[in-house]
């Protein structure tokens, strides 16, 4: 293959020379451009075989690990940022080595580093990232390869995006509601641990002194904090333990099955997680058929990212069913886990062959039905985590209260 001597102006304006190996002259400049420079000149110097003994090569690092990863959050800000770059007409290369010098957490400027080295190999970036498949799932890759397919790679860009900023709300907006009644638990178990390590003790020692008959709900107080100033570690030890298996246990294909068929059943919590699958569900496969992808890649895809592992065999079911030529609302239907309404929809964006809308359709559905859920599950849940804290509380507080009024009286008579 041909080798190439360049001159051309960094992004900073200096100038710089080198080569680079490609079959013709016009893939070539087009290389030296996803470097993010602009060629000055460009002459071919000889083949690869006759130079390879004198050519110096350098070996990138391998794609980053889990270590070299993006959060949700930075994937959202690298796609928008991205996107506007490209819809401003800046070629690929550019537009990575731009975000390449702006710098950010370690991890997430490596991922970018190490993209813009591999479009400077001459591979695709749809290509570059797939092999960062702890920050860029299959949808991410499969949308921007059909952008890349398709020549309108910065519209795909801009469709992720807006696709990814809705996934993200929907989860910032479950979060939030959880805010208010996860900060009243905290603090009035702190409060109840407080009272019964540093302050019931004291009382206890008190009573003993003045020789007092204690009702019965201040010695179980009192036996209670001993216990756990003495083995308070044991609790805790447990908790954690129990804790730690739980998530190893989930984290296994059997355990994260039964874990999200629990949250399915589980009263308030049911309409939350239902609704929020079903609108991923319909967004992501929705994003997924307006870029052109086709119908069983497309479940597939949807399949790994829609976030339950019961509605995911499911959805893995209905895949199979849809290789025999049936349609996707019936095989859907057929398992009993997607609700009839969803279907009857799907069944009827197949009669008047536009899926998407009716995608469309249920997705604004399900959120507003998320919405609707998360608002009810609030409002039961902040006065009813209330009650819990005011009546342990309480009863450490009137335990007290009991034996002091029975020691005042005994001393009036």
């Amino acid at each position: 293959m041909p080798l190439f001597q360049y001159t051309a102006k960094a992004a900073g304006g200096q100038t710089v020379t080198g080569t680079v190996e490609a079959p013709d002259r016009r893939t070539a400049q087009i290389q030296i451009e996803r470097m993010g420079h602009i060629p000055v000149a460009l002459s071919e110097t000889a083949s690869s075989a006759s130079s390879a003994p004198k050519a110096r090569r350098f070996v990138f690092p391998r794609p980053a690990g889990r270590a070299d990863a993006m959060t949700p959050r930075e994937t959202l800000v690298f796609s928008t940022e991205l996107s506007d770059l490209l819809a401003s007409g800046m070629t690929l290369g550019h537009a990575l080595a731009s975000l390449s010098r702006r710098g950010g957490r370690r991890g997430a400027e490596a991922v970018i580093k190490s993209l813009r080295e591999d479009i400077i190999q001459g591979r695709s970036l749809s290509e570059a990232l797939s092999r960062h498949p702890s920050t860029f799932p299959p949808l991410y890759v499969s949308m921007v390869r059909v952008g890349e397919a398709s020549g309108k790679l910065s519209e795909v860009m801009a469709r992720l995006v807006s696709h990814y900023e809705r996934i993200q709300e929907l989860k910032e907006k479950v979060l939030m509601a959880l805010v208010y009644p996860a900060i009243v638990l905290a603090l009035g178990l702190a409060t109840l641990v407080f009272s019964m390590v540093f302050v019931i003790p004291k009382f206890s020692v008190i009573f003993e002194e003045l020789g007092s008959t204690l009702p019965l709900p201040t010695r179980f107080l009192i036996a209670s904090s001993n216990w756990l100033v003495r083995y308070g570690w044991v609790l805790a030890a447990a908790i954690g333990g129990g804790v730690f298996v739980l998530r190893r246990a989930v984290r296994t294909p059997a355990g994260r099955l039964r874990w999200d068929a629990l949250q399915l059943r589980v009263p308030f919590l049911r309409g939350i997680v239902a609704a929020g699958t079903f609108a991923n569900f319909s967004r992501t496969l929705n994003t997924l058929l307006a870029n052109g992808v086709p119908v069983l890649q497309a479940l597939a895809i949807v399949e790994e990212t829609v976030g339950n592992a019961v509605i995911s065999s499911e959805i893995r079911n209905a895949r199979e069913r849809i290789t025999d030529g049936t349609t996707i609302s019936a095989p859907l239907a057929a398992g009993g886990v997607f609700p009839t309404l969803m279907t009857d929809m799907l069944a009827i964006g197949e009669q008047t062959g536009d899926m998407t809308t009716a995608l469309d359709h249920i997705a604004h559905r399900y959120e507003n039905e998320l919405n609707r859920n998360v608002k009810i599950f609030t409002t039961a849940l902040e006065p009813a985590l209330i009650v819990v804290v005011a009546v342990l509380v309480g009863f450490v507080a009137l335990s007290i209260l009991m034996a002091v009024f029975n020691l005042t009286s005994g001393l009036d008579v």
